[in-house]
């Protein structure tokens, strides 16, 4: 690709991406605050609480699964309604373009009520198991009630999640930014408040923490919908009357977001997995564990605005006729999230100090032992995120084909086939602990990440080769 077209095709995807990632970056701050916090009590309120957001995300990505394939749904009917003004078709087909998009959202937001309901029943009753899963006694005490409060707050965040993935798919990104940016301050001030008991509130300690998660979830989703509800353009779109949502376009978006939240939920449950193993190793190594996989989620972020942009952009380019610009896409989506973590990388390995200070006190005897943990898996990490990053990025990419279920097939081979008896071997048998995990975790991600992007490139060139649009490289 010359310079000059990919420096082009980066602006234009940056139009959208850049919002998206802002947004994703202010939403791990919510759960980055959480951890900094946890870190404060002590190192076992830190592997504690840091377990529950581990299982909480699990569920969470899993429900955000569902609704995902909604942003390109709305891309899609919005271009589609474009193409019929541009060619000067009667009013009442843009009518009939703005009913499809009502009718998205309404079918979006009761899959995602149906989602958080059955989120937060499942997430208590994996509370009652930890015990049979090799953790300590007093981490998984402290553990089920950090997911006792935050059970009830799955719920806003997936009805959140669908009004999101509706501006998305229309282009109109940006009230998520101001929201989201708010929300940070507002959990900080709540978590402080409920931890410590001040103003009169009760002293609640590590469960304040899950409790200001919940408040603060609802009152993103009242703030989006109430932004979205005074927009011009998205105002008359927005339906929340799930009485009236459509049958066939609820069991359409399920059946695109099945495997997507089957994808999400094994790579989701790759990590949980190792978490726990991690924990079998004592709290430490699950508090360093806890540490560097909140910094992995936190750069992992440019990779999701980044695929969210990419997948929107390809689902509107097929259905405007233009697969050679899909096809470019890729390349672009690549290279920016390459040169991102080229500097992140750079970071970890010049300031580890630096990076572990949020969540250790890196001076302490009592925190020594995790530190020296979390600086050896910086090393790790620093190349793990390309892959993490490409992965994300391929499986954005086959979304925007409507192809969901390549995916969930590569990524079971990638995590499960590949990641977690490389993780296993490496860290019992080959007796690396911690490290060795990581390093099974650098494998799966390698090779889920190159064999989602070759599916994408295969997909398109065979789904346009009978029209000759796609280049052959």
């Amino acid at each position: 690709m010359p310079l000059t077209t990919l420096i082009r095709d980066s602006r234009a995807l940056a139009t959208l991406a850049v919002p998206l990632i802002l947004t994703q970056l202010a939403q791990v701050a919510l759960t980055t605050t959480d951890t900094v916090m946890m870190g404060m009590l002590s190192t076992a309120d830190l592997a504690a609480g840091g377990l529950a957001i581990v299982l909480f995300n699990q569920l969470r990505t899993m429900g955000v699964g569902l609704v995902t394939s909604v942003g390109n749904q709305i891309a899609a009917a919005a271009a589609r309604a474009e193409t019929e003004q541009d060619a000067g078709t009667s009013p009442a087909a843009g009518c009939e373009s703005g009913d499809e998009v009502r009718g998205i959202v309404r079918a979006a937001l009761a899959v995602a009520t149906l989602a958080g309901i059955a989120g937060a029943v499942l997430m208590l009753l994996i509370g009652q198991a930890l015990t049979f899963l090799g953790q300590e006694a007093d981490v998984v005490d402290r553990a089920q009630t950090m997911l006792l409060a935050l059970a009830p707050g799955l719920l806003p965040c997936l009805w959140f999640q669908a009004i999101r993935q509706f501006t998305v798919g229309m282009r109109r990104p940006q009230a998520l930014l101001q929201i989201t940016v708010a929300s940070v301050a507002v959990n900080a001030g709540i978590n402080w408040l409920l931890i410590h008991g001040t103003w009169g509130l009760p002293k609640l300690g590590l469960p304040g923490v899950g409790v200001a998660t919940s408040l603060v979830y609802l009152l993103t989703f009242l703030a989006l919908y109430l932004s979205a509800k005074q927009d011009p353009v998205l105002g008359p779109l927005l339906s929340v009357n799930l009485a009236k949502a459509d049958r066939p376009t609820v069991r359409r978006l399920i059946r695109l977001g099945i495997p997507i939240a089957a994808t999400y939920g094994s790579e989701a449950g790759f990590f949980s997995v190792t978490a726990l193993m991690a924990g079998s190793f004592g709290s430490a190594a699950l508090a360093a564990h806890t540490a560097v996989n909140q910094l992995v989620y936190i750069v992992f972020q440019v990779a999701v605005g980044l695929s969210h942009a990419a997948s929107i952009n390809v689902s509107r380019e097929l259905a405007l006729d233009r697969p050679e610009n899909a096809l470019r896409i890729k390349n672009t989506a690549l290279a920016c999230a390459g040169a991102v973590m080229v500097v992140v990388g750079i970071v970890y390995v010049t300031l580890p100090g630096l990076v572990l200070s949020p969540f250790f006190d890196t001076g302490s005897a009592r925190d020594a032992q995790a530190v020296s943990i979390a600086t050896h898996l910086l090393l790790v990490i620093m190349v793990l995120q390309f892959f993490d990053c490409a992965q994300n990025i391929g499986v954005g990419l086959l979304r925007g084909l409507d192809d969901t279920k390549s995916g969930f097939r590569i990524t079971l081979i990638g995590y499960w086939l590949i990641g977690l008896p490389a993780a296993w071997l490496l860290g019992y048998a080959a007796g690396l602990h911690t490290l060795g995990i990581w390093l099974g975790l650098l494998a799966g991600l390698a090779a889920t990440a190159v064999l989602l992007l070759r599916r994408y490139s295969a997909s398109l060139r065979t789904k346009f080769t009978v029209e000759g649009a796609v280049p052959a490289t």
